[in-house]
C-alpha cells in the first residue's frame, strides 16, 4: 500500500537525518571546533521528529479510510493544521469564556453572553465538525447552523432561567404591585358605579329596630299621663344597642324619672348607669334604667347649661345614682341640686377646675 511505503520512506528519511546529525556532531567534538547544541534546539529538533512521526501516520491513516469508503478526498498537512487551530481555538474560547463567566457569578457581577457570541461559538463549533467530517459542503453548512440555533436557544433558556433566578423577587414583587393596582382600580369602579346607582336608584329603606315597639310604647306612655311638652326628643340609638332613648327637657327631667320608676307600666326600677358629657354647645347628663319586671331598658338623657350647669339629683329616686353624681361633678362641674352630700370624689376640694370639660386647663402644668 502506496500509505504504508511513505510512511516508511519518512521514517527512513529521519533515521537517516538523525543518524548523519550524529556523525556531523561526533565529526565536530573529534577537531575541537564542535559547538554544541542547546536545549532549545534539542526540542526543536524533538518536535519535529514528532510532528513529522504524526503527520504521516494521520495521512496514512486518512489514505486508508477514504480508498475503504471510494470517495476520499485526500486532505493536505496544511488543511490538518488549520483544522487543528480551528478546534484548539473553538475549545480555548469556549473554556476561558466559561472561566469568566464562573468567575463573575462567584463575585455577583457576571455579564451574560450575547446571543451573538453564543452563536459565533457555535458555528465555529460546527464548521470544525462538519470539516473535519469530510461531507458535502451544503449539508455541513445545514447542520452549522442548525447546531448553532439549537446552542443559542438553549444557552439563552440556561440565561434566562439564571436571571429569573436572581431577579425572582423583583418579578414577584412586580406581579403582585400589578395585581394590587387592578384590584384598587376594579374597587374604585365598583365603588364608582355604586355612587352612581344611588345618585339615581332611591336610598332602600332601613328596617326598623327591634326595640321601636317599646319605644313607641314609652311615649304613648309618657303623653297620655304626663303630656307631650316633657319630652324634647325621642329615639332609637343605633350606636348603643339600639337602645330606646329619652331626651327630657330639663324642668321636666326628675318629674319624667319619677314616673319612669313608679308607673306601673314601666316600672324601670333599677339605675345601671349615669355620666356626664361635655359637647362644647352644652352638656348632658345620661341615664340607663333597667325594669326587672318587665325585662326592658331606656335611656334618659337631659341637655343643660354650659356656662351654668346644674339639673336635679337622681339619688332620691335611686340610691345607685348617688356616687356617679359625684364623679359627674368633680370631673366635669356639674351640679346636682338635691344630692344628700355631693363632693368631689377623686381630685378633692382644693382642686381647680374640672378635667373632662374641653376647655380645661391645668393649674399646676408640672402635675
Amino acid at each position: 500500500m502506496s500509505g504504508e511505503k511513505d510512511l516508511e520512506q519518512l521514517k527512513k528519511e529521519a533515521a537517516a537525518k538523525a543518524k548523519a546529525a550524529a556523525l556531523a556532531k561526533m565529526k565536530a567534538k573529534e577537531q575541537g571546533g564542535a559547538k554544541e547544541e542547546t536545549p532549545a534546539e534539542d526540542m526543536d529538533l524533538a518536535k519535529q521528529k514528532a510532528a513529522a512521526a504524526a503527520k504521516a501516520k494521520a495521512a496514512a491513516l486518512a489514505k486508508m479510510k477514504a480508498k475503504e469508503q471510494g470517495e476520499a478526498k485526500e486532505e493536505t498537512p496544511a488543511e490538518d493544521m488549520d483544522l487543528a487551530k480551528q478546534k484548539a481555538a473553538a475549545a480555548a474560547k469556549a473554556k476561558a469564556a466559561a472561566l469568566a463567566k464562573m468567575k463573575a457569578k462567584e463575585q455577583g457581577e457576571a455579564k451574560e453572553e450575547t446571543p451573538a457570541e453564543d452563536m459565533d461559538l457555535a458555528k465555529q463549533k460546527a464548521a470544525a465538525q462538519a470539516k473535519q467530517a469530510g461531507g458535502d459542503d451544503e449539508k455541513a453548512k445545514a447542520i452549522a447552523a442548525a447546531k448553532a440555533k439549537a446552542a443559542a436557544a438553549a444557552k439563552a433558556k440556561l440565561a434566562a432561567a439564571g436571571k429569573a433566578g436572581g431577579s425572582a423577587d423583583d418579578e414577584k414583587a412586580k406581579a403582585i404591585a400589578a395585581a394590587k393596582a387592578k384590584a384598587a382600580a376594579a374597587a374604585a369602579a365598583k365603588a364608582k358605579a355604586a355612587g352612581s346607582k344611588a345618585d339615581t336608584e332611591p336610598a332602600a329603606a332601613k328596617a326598623p329596630s327591634v326595640n321601636q315597639p317599646y319605644l313607641d310604647k314609652y311615649v304613648k306612655v309618657i303623653e297620655e299621663n304626663l303630656g307631650a311638652d316633657v319630652l324634647e326628643e325621642y329615639y332609637i340609638n343605633d350606636l348603643s344597642k339600639d337602645v330606646p332613648t329619652l331626651v327630657a327637657k330639663a324642668e321636666s327631667y326628675f318629674k319624667l324619672a319619677e314616673f319612669l320608676k313608679y308607673n306601673e307600666q314601666l316600672g324601670f326600677d333599677y339605675l345601671s348607669e349615669l355620666h356626664g358629657t361635655d359637647f362644647e354647645t352644652h352638656m348632658e347628663v345620661y341615664a340607663h334604667l333597667y325594669s326587672y319586671k318587665k325585662r326592658q331598658s331606656v335611656a334618659l338623657k337631659v341637655k343643660i347649661d354650659r356656662d351654668k350647669p346644674e339639673i336635679d339629683s337622681l339619688q332620691p329616686l335611686w340610691a345607685g345614682a348617688d356616687w356617679p353624681e359625684c364623679e359627674t361633678y368633680d370631673l366635669l362641674g356639674i351640679q346636682f341640686k338635691g344630692h344628700p352630700n355631693l363632693y368631689r370624689i377623686m381630685l378633692g376640694e382644693d382642686w381647680i377646675g374640672h378635667p373632662l370639660r374641653k376647655d380645661y386647663e391645668p393649674y399646676d402644668v408640672e402635675v
